[in-house]
């Protein structure tokens, strides 16, 4: 089998991010050679991404791990349902509070199904998503199905997000392009997050690449709320200067060095006022979804018309994830030449 290589001081985070991705197998021991530490890996794992991060891959073999049960497995073995065949076996998990998707089918044991999988999974409250994010405010719509208090703090890539997950959206699918920005060098700059949620992209640019500035525009007051109390948490008060209201209020003209714009569905109708906000050379991290079958046609023609004769060059794309058959979350750092 193929092996996962990593200094062992390196280990955790790198097995973390492994997993993420589903490459992990669960079914054979993660043991340690010489200072370094292997990681069995499923077949198709991509050894480019491993690089990426900094590990090593090589041919070997590795004990089987002959006591363990995934958590859907647990939950299966505490519940009798007519069809456990749609029991769900993915999950979020934010903090200690856990979001599933139960297919209607299963809809009368719901409450069953949740008890069985906050003691598989370690939950202390586990809610129900029972319709899609949508509105301005990027409002969640949930059921409680166990537990009462749905706040929580959640701790990722060495930063806190406190948040209410009946109220607010965490989604954990970005996690890669939240390192890509963490992994920026923004010493000396002002960064403008134009859709600042509860900190989502704001505390990676001020704690991880120590942008000088940040300022941080949300709309939704209960996120709002989130954002000073995590810009507190992660003591960063002296670097982000949150700001509640709508982000195309915003004062200023061609002074930030970057401009996030974290946000899908509908970022495009925001980019002229990104372009008023970047200096000459800046960059704009564009986010939205796009058909496949459009792009990137697409997105040029949405740059450009904001641009209002500003030259550009995109310097990066690529897709953050699936959003719905033949739509894809693209991100596009762009630069604004002039």
């Amino acid at each position: 089998m193929l092996l996962a290589t990593i200094p062992r001081a390196d280990a955790e985070p790198f097995r973390k991010k492994l997993a993420r991705r589903g490459m992990v197998r669960k079914d054979r021991r993660i043991f340690e050679r010489d200072g370094m530490v292997l990681i069995p890996l499923l077949d198709g794992a991509d050894a480019g991404y491993i690089a990426s991060l900094g590990g090593g891959t090589e041919e070997g073999d590795a004990d089987e791990r002959g006591c363990y049960r995934s958590p859907f497995e647990i939950a299966c073995e505490k519940l009798s349902l007519p069809d456990m065949t749609l029991l769900p076996r993915k999950w979020e998990k934010v903090g200690d509070v856990l979001i599933l998707r139960i297919p209607e089918e299963l809809l009368p044991f719901r409450r069953e199904i949740a008890s069985a999988y906050a003691e598989a999974v370690g939950a202390r409250v586990v809610l129900r998503e029972s319709g899609r994010i949508n509105g301005v405010h990027r409002s969640p719509v949930m059921e409680v199905l166990y537990g009462q208090d749905t706040e929580t703090v959640h701790f990722e890539n060495g930063l806190y997000y406190k948040l209410d997950t009946a109220q607010l959206m965490f989604s954990s699918g970005n996690i890669d392009e939240k390192l890509r920005m963490a992994s920026l060098d923004c010493r000396g700059e002002t960064v403008v997050d134009m859709f600042a949620g509860i900190g989502y992209w704001t505390l990676p640019f001020a704690v991880r690449a120590r942008a000088d500035r940040v300022i941080a525009c949300e709309i939704n007051p209960v996120a709002f709320r989130y954002l000073n109390e995590n810009i507190a948490l992660n003591h960063v008060e002296h670097i982000v200067e949150p700001v509640l209201g709508d982000n195309m209020d915003l004062p200023g003209e061609r002074f930030a060095d970057r401009v996030m714009m974290g946000y899908v569905r509908t970022t495009h109708r925001f980019l002229e006022k990104a372009f008023s906000l970047i200096k000459p050379g800046g960059i704009i991290h564009y986010q939205d979804t796009f058909p496949l079958a459009v792009y990137p046609q697409r997105v040029i023609e949405h740059l450009e018309r904001a641009a209002g004769g500003r030259h550009i060059e995109v310097l990066f794309s690529r897709e953050v994830k699936s959003y719905s058959p033949g739509v894809s979350h693209m991100v596009l750092d762009v630069r604004v030449l002039d």
